[in-house]
């Protein structure tokens, strides 16, 4: 019984070393596949029977011995769309399940991935090189992220749209030197209309007193006049408010469509008018900066006007320009107007025993009863691990130690062929006993 017990557990020790040597076979084939993670071997004992004074041979398993949540090399890419994840954590993703109107539809699955080599495909959608499409939280106009569910990110705002211009800030200096009904200090000032068309706002200032001036706002391509109004502008002892000298104090004796905010200790002044490019009324809002301060438009000493700087929140019509991830999981799209639209958030997906997860093709898993429940985060929250952009993880696989384990493998087997060899001749002796 011993010898034939030795035989078979020869065999079963060739059995566990052949698949050791399948599984070292597989990492060092996947050595360079990125989000790969190796499989190790874990030989498991089992007796037939073990006392003080008997131990009859059993036989030995090889098992695999995950390492999902061991960390492969980050390295950088030159693709801005590639992202890894330095801690623990997994991307969602979807596969493909046929198609419905030019569309991929998608399985009711949610896999997980640590392969962040992802491009966008003809449709916008966001997908890595095993093919399976990023999911993510949606985010709504206001920037608000939906956590409730994830979905798959698809990029569709390809355009900008343009925004008129509400608000012209203006830093500048007028001379407090001009001579009293002297010669106009102008400037322009370009802004945007409601279909994103570029229109000019000219200001014209013409000192009428000692510390006030008059500004009047004109807009050539008004449907019905240039001329929008005028507004007194009262400067430290001109004005009734008590404010420092060279500092807007009032603003007074509004014309046509001008309107002037009332005074308020270091409250914004301002000066709005209504224009129409054929569109409609578009009102327009100058800040002149705080009164009593001297951080917009003020009156020093000077013989000539001095715009220190002058700017708007119009923005004009903006096509898609590129896509990008920021460290957060932000997606955010740059246009080519200057402008960026968050669109969705990545978020890292946890489990409580990774390593229990099922494996699929692709470097993918999927959720088991002994993995736990998927647990959705905030990427470098609550234990998720941070998201790495322009980055990819690589697998986790040393070819130094697989190698290592190749040989013990081959050495371990060869000895098995050995006792099998000698349980061989061993029986091969009983049997010629009788001869």
């Amino acid at each position: 019984m011993s010898l034939y017990g030795a035989l078979t557990t020869a065999v079963s020790g060739l059995n566990a070393q052949a698949k050791s040597l399948s599984n070292i076979s597989d990492n060092v084939a996947n050595s360079q596949t990125t989000g790969f993670k190796r499989v190790d071997t874990n030989f498991v004992n089992y007796l037939t029977l073990s006392t003080q004074r008997i131990h009859a041979p059993g036989s030995v398993v090889a098992r695999p011995d995950y390492t999902n949540t061991l960390q492969g090399i980050i390295e950088q890419v030159e693709s801005h769309l590639a992202m890894g994840i330095a801690g623990q954590g997994f991307f969602a993703v979807s596969r493909p399940d046929g198609a419905t109107g030019g569309l991929p539809r998608f399985d009711d699955q949610i896999f997980y991935t640590r392969a962040g080599d992802f491009a966008l495909d003809e449709n916008g959608y966001l997908v890595n090189g095993a093919g399976y499409f990023l999911r993510g939280w949606a985010v709504d106009a206001s920037g608000n992220v939906d956590r409730t569910r994830t979905q798959e990110l698809r990029i569709t705002d390809t355009l900008f749209n343009p925004v008129a211009t509400s608000e012209i800030t203006l830093s500048a200096n007028l001379p407090a030197d001009a001579a009293v009904a002297g010669p106009v200090q102008n400037s322009e000032i370009q802004i945007y209309d409601t279909l994103g068309g570029l229109r000019t706002v000219q200001l014209g200032w013409t000192k009428t007193a000692t510390n006030e001036w008059t500004l009047a706002i004109n807009v050539p391509d008004d449907v019905a006049t240039a001329a929008r109004g005028t507004v007194d502008v009262q400067f430290g002892t001109a004005a009734t408010t008590g404010v420092a000298d060279g500092t807007i104090g009032d603003l007074v004796n509004a014309t046509g469509t001008v309107t002037a905010s009332a005074f308020g200790v270091d409250a914004p002044s301002t000066v709005s008018f209504v224009t129409d490019f054929g569109n409609g009324p578009q009102t327009v809002t100058i800040n002149l900066g705080r009164f009593g301060t001297s951080d917009g438009v003020s009156q020093f000493a000077g013989t000539e006007y001095a715009v220190r700087s002058q700017h708007h929140d119009g923005v004009p019509l903006g096509a898609f320009s590129s896509l990008a991830f920021r460290d957060n999981g932000d997606v955010v799209i740059n246009y080519d107007n200057g402008q960026s639209r968050q669109v969705g958030r990545v978020p890292v997906i946890t489990f409580s025993d990774p390593d229990r997860l099922q494996r699929h093709d692709g470097q993918a898993f999927t959720r088991t009863q002994e993995s736990g429940d998927a647990r959705v985060l905030d990427a470098n929250s609550h234990g998720a691990g941070k998201i790495v952009t322009s980055s990819l993880e690589r697998s986790n696989v040393d070819i130094a130690a697989e190698f290592t384990k190749l040989i013990v493998a081959q050495r371990a087997y060869t000895a098995n062929t050995k006792v099998v060899t000698a349980s061989d001749e061993m029986l091969l002796d009983t049997l010629n006993m009788r001869r």
